[in-house]
């Protein structure tokens, strides 16, 4: 999945570290209700497929609101992801074949959420932490490009849709003495127009963040695309859904 692995150990999780997992509906083992894996979404051949198969589990009304409410969930994720390496310097290094997305019931509505395994989790150098933003961020975008190929659908509300979580998550990131400066750090590689380079002419994220503090634009409308909640059963409009204004 990633340009270049790192050459580190597998890592233990601890007990903490899973259920910090499982609260961004990630988790660490094998689904009882397996849809696909991210090898199959990226066939061109299944891609589709699977994207009904989101759509029939949600029960979204069309495909252009189950991608939208797929990428919430892959968001999740990624949001995950930028947690753990500002948090524990590590991060998932597992291959495509390997991380599943399956059905499951949250909080009384069914859903799809990620699974990959505990021993494919990698430690990362403090040097290395713009190499893993990138490669990230690279993965984003290719789950992006490779919905957009079979739905049409907004790439910036699917953006939008993974960078409605980090504005929370950098603001306890940074809040904590233990973690700031990782997170700083990482905060400014990710408003780095280096970093998004082959992605955006720009930092997208940059962009979003509009000069301002995660922690200021908390409780405020930033995004500027509905991300259709309200049109999945169980779900409801975001209280800051730009619709509103």
């Amino acid at each position: 999945m990633y340009e270049n692995t790192y050459n580190r150990d597998m890592t233990k999780l601890s007990a903490e570290q899973i259920r910090q997992l499982n609260s961004y509906s990630v988790y660490v083992n094998p689904p009882l209700h397996p849809i696909f894996t991210l090898q199959d979404l990226l066939n061109n051949e299944k891609t589709s497929d699977c994207m009904k198969s989101v759509q029939i589990v949600s029960g979204s009304p069309n495909t252009t609101v189950a991608a939208s409410f797929f990428m919430r969930r892959v968001g999740m994720f990624i949001n995950m992801q930028l947690y753990n390496l500002a948090a524990y310097d590590e991060v998932w290094d597992g291959d495509d074949v390997k991380m599943y997305f399956g059905a499951i019931e949250e909080y009384g509505n069914k859903t799809v959420s990620t699974f990959v395994a505990e021993e494919d989790w990698k430690s990362v150098d403090e040097t290395e932490h713009p190499d893993a933003i990138r490669n990230i961020l690279l993965l984003a975008s290719k789950l992006i490009r490779q919905i957009r190929t079979v739905i049409s659908v907004s790439p910036l509300t699917l953006w939008e849709n993974i960078f409605g979580f980090l504005l929370w998550q950098y603001h306890v990131l940074l809040e904590n003495p233990a973690t700031s400066d990782a997170a700083r750090t990482d905060l400014n590689c990710l408003k780095d127009d280096e970093t998004w380079k082959g992605i955006a002419a720009k930092s997208l994220f940059a962009k979003y963040l509009n000069g301002h503090e995660p922690s200021e634009l908390l409780n405020t409308t930033v995004r500027t695309t509905c991300c259709f909640s309200k049109d999945v059963p169980g779900l409801m409009q975001c209280g800051f859904c730009p619709l509103k204004n």
